[in-house]
């Protein structure tokens, strides 16, 4: 067994039992993502889980597209999941599979169970079929096709193979127990008729196998020893192992389920997701303010962080969400380390130095890491002219207020210790210029007759080049919007807050996707979609704790 970074979990316990059973066995998982939207977070998750567990006993993990629904699915979706996994980190074992690989030997084990008995076409109508199944609380009744001969449904389930009836006229069920407990069990479907042009097979199929059927067909098929899935399908176990069970298959894969990821003030459903799209309160699949990896990844998270985050909420079998701040605290502890300072001032305000002479010009060292000397240093310029936030100053300050005010000092960072003196008004009363004091002999040194509380960040006038600053926050203002029918009504409109400022000028050479800390203002990274050399957009990642 190979040790790593993996945290143990029940899915361990399982495995370790088997390997007490058998010493020989070859641990063997997969993940099955269906090709119809792009993955999330939950689907990090999974990620991890699968490929951490076959590392961990030194197995193996395939890719496996489980493409069994034309109408949803594209070569687009395939690429995206496929960058996903290898962006994140791992390595799937030989070439990626796809269920339609195996639609042919699916196929043969439609035409066993009819051979069998097990297996029927049913003519009613898919709206027919849901009132027959049932409820919770009421039993299913059997179709009128049921009793068909094994004769009659193998003939009708060719001709369906050959296009002979329209979409939606029949579809093949399996014969279970209409009786059962479980809804899954009371006769489900295993082909429907679908004239859509699959995205590897193309015209080649007309009948489609439903995703329960070919699920476990595909795992026996790939000698997968632990199929491991979320809750929702724990259910579907009993579809599962009775399809495994009655068919001619000398591999039996076992199904384990994890809770999914539940995340505050997000949602994770595709169907959601794509309704958020659609009614433009975001930009698409990319938008920094969802939870899918490409969103993710263009506001800023990195691989690694995303991998610790799913190690440390780690897999059990009790839904439960999740708070945001444990994500957000794996990206932090990651850029804190090894982000490069930059001073950015988002709301710019000027102040001009009034006892520094016009065209005065001073270069200083700024450091790029504040513990980290290997990173190196920088020069910025202190000139007459410069900017702060306007945030960082107040006209007329409380006795705590430890920025700039009229008449207090606070220090420039890596710089000198400046007073404010006075202001200068538009017509409408609003600040234009702060006036202020420098004390020479304050750079590097702090003064030995006073304390000097306050310290802010700044850029000269010299040094400033204009730039966008997309500052996103929680995309809901409740924790669980999943809980809610009306989700859309809790929207934060100020999701993303969009401010035009000014940052150090050389920062027009920083590569897109390259993530900095701008001093006490929080963690952000160069749009890699939008951001050039003539174009500086910046998306916020997390807010400093300030």
């Amino acid at each position: 067994m190979k040790k790593n970074n993996h945290k143990i979990n029940f899915i361990n316990h399982i495995i370790n039992k088997d390997f007490e059973k058998n010493k020989k066995i070859k641990v063997r998982t997969r993940f099955p993502p269906e090709p119809n939207g792009y993955l999330h977070l939950g689907h990090a998750k999974s990620i991890c889980l699968n490929f951490g567990i076959a590392k961990y006993y030194n197995g193996t993990c395939n890719l496996r597209l489980d493409d069994t629904n034309p109408e949803k699915e594209n070569k687009n979706y395939v690429e995206s999941i496929k960058n996903d996994v290898k962006w994140l980190g791992f390595k799937w074992h030989g070439k990626e599979h796809y269920a339609s690989e195996y639609f042919n030997k699916i196929y043969q084990y439609a035409i066993e169970l009819i051979k069998k008995g097990l297996a029927y076409v049913d003519r009613m109508s898919k709206k027919e079929i849901k009132i027959h199944r049932g409820t919770l609380n009421t039993k299913g009744k059997n179709s009128i096709y049921r009793t068909q001969s094994v004769k009659e449904n193998l003939f009708l389930f060719k001709q369906m193979r050959k296009g002979r009836f329209k979409e939606g006229s029949m579809c093949l069920r399996a014969k279970i127990n209409m009786s059962s407990s479980y809804i899954i069990m009371r006769d489900p479907v295993l082909y429907r008729i679908k004239f859509v042009r699959h995205h590897k097979t193309e015209k080649k199929w007309c009948i489609f196998p439903m995703y329960d059927f070919t699920h476990c067909i595909s795992d026996a098929i790939e000698k997968i020893t632990h199929s491991l899935c979320t809750l929702e399908f724990e259910n579907n176990r009993r579809l599962y192992n009775w399809i495994l069970k009655n068919i001619n298959i000398n591999f039996y894969p076992k199904q384990y389920e994890f809770s999914k990821l539940n995340l505050e003030y997000n949602i994770l459903s595709k169907r959601k997701i794509k309704k958020i799209i659609e009614k433009k309160i975001i930009k698409g699949w990319d938008d920094p303010r969802i939870m899918t990896i490409i969103g993710l990844k263009r506001r800023g998270y990195t691989a690694s962080s995303i991998r610790e985050f799913c190690n440390r909420i780690g897999v059990s079998k009790k839904n439960n969400l999740i708070e945001i701040c444990a994500l957000e605290a794996c990206i932090s502890e990651e850029l804190n380390k090894n982000a490069n300072r930059i001073m950015a001032i988002l709301n710019p305000i000027k102040i001009i130095i009034e006892n520094l002479h016009e065209g005065y010009k001073e270069n200083i060292l700024l450091k790029n890491h504040p513990k980290n000397i290997n990173m190196g240093t920088r020069k910025a310029i202190f000139s007459k002219e410069i900017y702060i936030d306007k945030k960082d100053f107040c006209e007329n300050s409380h006795p705590g207020y430890k920025r700039l005010s009229l008449g207090k000092e606070v220090r420039l960072r890596y710089a000198y210790i400046i007073k404010a003196t006075k202001v200068e008004k538009d017509n409408k009363g609003n600040i234009k210029n702060i006036f202020c004091v420098c004390d020479l002999n304050t750079l590097g040194k702090n003064p030995t007759d006073r304390k000097i509380k306050g310290v802010i960040h700044w850029i000269s006038a010299l040094n400033a080049i204009k730039a966008k600053f997309n500052l996103y926050n929680y995309l809901f203002l409740i924790k669980n919007p999943e809980l809610e029918k009306n989700f859309l009504n809790f929207i934060n409109p100020k999701s993303l807050v969009i401010q035009y400022g000014l940052i150090e000028k050389w920062s027009k050479k920083i590569k897109p996707g390259s993530n900095y800390q701008f001093e006490r203002e929080g963690y952000f990274s160069a749009d890699y979609k939008e951001f050039t050399n003539k174009n500086l957009v910046f998306n916020r990642i997390i807010k400093l704790n300030r």
